[in-house]
């Protein structure tokens, strides 16, 4: 006797397709863990989020500072002189009456402009020595090299005092030399990387089938070993904050009334024992940009990854 069997009905029969509705709860529950997932990422690691939303408000105040503050940077009021921070005031008044808060705001486009400036040069100047010196090898390899060998034994501020003092003093002046500071480590790490890329099978194979050179180094080679560079410019975005900043101190960035970052805190250092916040304030911010750059520098590096491990 043959047993009959009842199919359920919720279960398709062979050659149907499974329903829209019962396959959807489980996109949904994609989603859902993807989501849960990228929230705990930000979640555990709080001092990244601060890290972003800090360099975000540095980004913003240098783009938009007509939306933190409406006050002009270069006016002068006498009798608002040396005000200590206060509501009106956030950062307080400097010896001329000008809101500090406002020359700090307006000051981050001058800061960045010339940190851009001298990690773009080094980024571009050393990855092409690099590229050049790892894939062409040979006596080019060996006179890139001692010369990089030359920047390295020269202290990085010291090289760049001797550069600003020949180029002259200006924000791109001090981009330029601070960039040309960091030109060796990049062609380092370039170097590096092309000769790991350069005996890979496919970067073989391409010179096997008589591609030129030019067009080896170009779709094959340098995509492949620009993630390091590009991480290391991440990581020297902070460095370089530091130097333009000192440069900047020293007197060799923007010259005054421009509120640059470092020369606010070189104004207000003949004040430091009746106006703190004169040095302290924008002191702080560039310490708050240069630790926050590098926090999301070591999360670039994969770092978090690491700890989380």
């Amino acid at each position: 006797m043959t047993e009959l069997t009842i199919p359920d009905a919720e279960t398709p029969g062979p050659g149907e397709d499974i329903p829209a509705a019962a396959a959807a709860p489980v996109r949904d529950g994609t989603r859902s863990r993807t989501g849960r997932r990228s929230a705990g990422f930000w979640l555990r690691r709080p001092g990244l989020v601060l890290s972003v939303l800090l360099i975000a408000a540095v980004l913003l105040a240098a783009f938009f500072p007509g939306l933190l503050t409406s006050r002009d940077p270069l006016a002068a009021a006498p009798r608002d002189k040396l005000l200590t921070p206060r509501a009106g005031h956030p950062f307080g008044t400097d010896q001329l009456g000008r809101d500090l808060f406002a020359r700090v705001v307006h000051g981050s486009l001058l800061t960045l402009q010339a940190t851009v400036l001298a990690v773009l040069v080094g980024l571009v100047v050393g990855s092409l020595a690099g590229l050049a010196a790892g894939y062409r090898g040979g006596a080019m390899d060996d006179a890139l090299m001692r010369l990089t060998d030359v920047l390295l034994a020269i202290p990085g501020l010291l090289l760049s005092l001797a550069l600003v003092t020949a180029l002259g003093f200006g924000t791109v002046q001090v981009a330029l030399a601070v960039g040309v500071t960091s030109v060796s480590t990049f062609a380092r790490i370039m170097r590096a990387e092309v000769l790991k890329v350069g005996q890979s099978t496919y970067v073989e194979a391409a010179r096997a089938c008589g591609t030129r050179w030019p067009s080896v180094l170009l779709r094959h080679v340098l995509p492949n070993a620009a993630g390091p560079v590009l991480v290391y410019a991440a990581v020297d975005f902070g460095a370089v904050v530091l130097q333009v900043s000192s440069l900047s101190f020293l007197g060799y960035g923007a010259q005054p009334p421009a509120p640059e970052w470092g020369s606010l805190v070189s104004d207000g250092r003949n004040y430091l024992a009746t106006a703190w916040w004169l040095t302290t304030l924008p002191g702080l911010v560039i310490a708050a940009t240069v630790l926050a750059a590098n926090r999301i520098a070591r999360a670039l590096d994969g770092e978090d990854t690491e700890e989380a491990r």
